[in-house]
């Protein structure tokens, strides 16, 4: 009987690591439809030191399903967001063309919302601040999200607020309770590093909890 319960078990607890391996992060339902299949490839970003040289460097699916309900492009999770996210090597400052952008893109913003020193713009993933910089320049205060510790912190050298943490829900209901709400939040490479995967209610929960009511800027984005 022992066995049969321990064989029980064995098979749920397989089960669920299927399913929860093969659904979708959004809204829950099996992922079926190939988008695009990459092969094998190693983590972005990671490059091998030279004692690394003669040891094996692992290769992960690179296979990219979409929901057929929500339309989500997503990858099933192999490795853990904190591995990954522990030390980066991609900052985005060392792009000339990406600044060049980020500035306009920052005067283009400013003008349209009217923001100033009476605002607050927050961006997840800030990375290492290379666009939140500008706002810090025309007086606006500023909030980054970041969660690469070494990335966050050529940020923080900077003079730029950042959290190192991941964003999602109990991040967005934690700066709600700390009166750290938006008035323009920014997510320009922010979709691959929400980890905490949100209901379509839970998402919504994260845009209330984040913008600041009052703000004449939340009530033009309702």
């Amino acid at each position: 009987m022992t066995k049969v319960l321990d064989a029980a078990v064995h098979k749920s607890a397989a089960e669920e690591t299927e399913r929860k391996q093969g659904a979708c992060r959004f809204c829950g339902l099996p992922l079926r439809w190939t988008f695009v299949d990459l092969g094998m490839s190693p983590l972005a970003n990671t490059y091998l030191t030279a004692t690394q040289l003669n040891q094996m460097e692992p290769f992960y699916p690179l296979r990219a399903y979409v929901c057929e309900g929500c339309l989500l492009v997503q990858l099933e999770e192999f490795e853990s967001p904190d591995h990954i996210f522990s030390d980066y090597a991609y900052f985005s400052s060392y792009s000339e063309a990406w600044l060049r952008h980020a500035r306009a893109y920052t005067d283009l913003v400013t003008e349209r919302f009217g923001l100033n020193a009476d605002t607050r713009v927050v961006e997840l993933a800030s990375n290492d601040g290379y666009l939140l910089q500008y706002f810090v320049q025309k007086g606006i205060p500023v909030l980054g999200i970041e969660p690469a510790a070494n990335v966050a912190q050529a940020a923080i050298e900077k003079g730029i607020p950042t959290l190192v943490r991941f964003f999602g829900l109990q991040a967005g209901r934690d700066l709600a309770g700390d009166g750290r709400q938006a008035d323009l939040l920014l997510g320009n490479v922010y979709n691959f590093r929400l980890y905490e995967p949100a209901s379509e209610r839970e998402a919504d929960e994260i845009a209330a909890a984040m913008f600041d009511p009052t703000a004449e800027m939340a009530q033009r984005l309702r």
